[in-house]
């Protein structure tokens, strides 16, 4: 079995396709160019966009370029894939992956239609149970907790 593939445009835009700025696109295509380059990915790679326990809001993101398995939910937005797996999608669906650039700092940001809270940093969020489908509200997970 392979994995689904999404693919969104402008004009059609699936409300749990998880989306890519122009600039975020660029960037990941540099960082999966110098993973080829190193050897740590193989041809195909893509960014994998997960969650996990932790940080100060309950759930962080987890970013990395990751070959695809096959039970991976692939959206393609702006000539890019990003990988998502089933159990994280609930998490994360219709957030847009966007770079950030102040100052001295910048990186990938995740605009999160789930989040109820985030902190200050922006890597962290916390979201309502009830929005995802949980019947019973759970307490935070721990770090060791892994969706991704």
């Amino acid at each position: 079995m392979s994995a689904t593939v999404i693919t969104v445009t402008e004009t059609t835009v699936d409300p749990q396709a998880v989306t890519m700025a122009v600039d975020a696109a660029a960037k990941v295509e540099e960082y999966i160019a110098a993973a080829l380059e190193s050897g740590e990915c193989e041809s195909g790679a893509a960014l994998r966009l997960g969650v996990r326990g932790g940080g100060c809001s309950g759930f962080k993101y987890v970013m990395s370029i990751d070959d695809e398995s096959q039970d991976d939910i692939v959206f393609e937005s702006e000539g890019q894939r990003i990988l998502v797996s089933p159990e994280c999608l609930p998490y994360i669906s219709g957030s847009r992956i966007v770079w950030r650039s102040a100052g001295l700092t910048e990186g990938f940001d995740v605009e999160n239609p789930n989040a109820v809270a985030s902190c200050g940093c922006g890597s962290s969020f916390r979201i309502d149970p009830n929005a995802i489908g949980c019947s019973e509200p759970e307490g935070p997970p721990t770090s060791g907790d892994e969706v991704y």
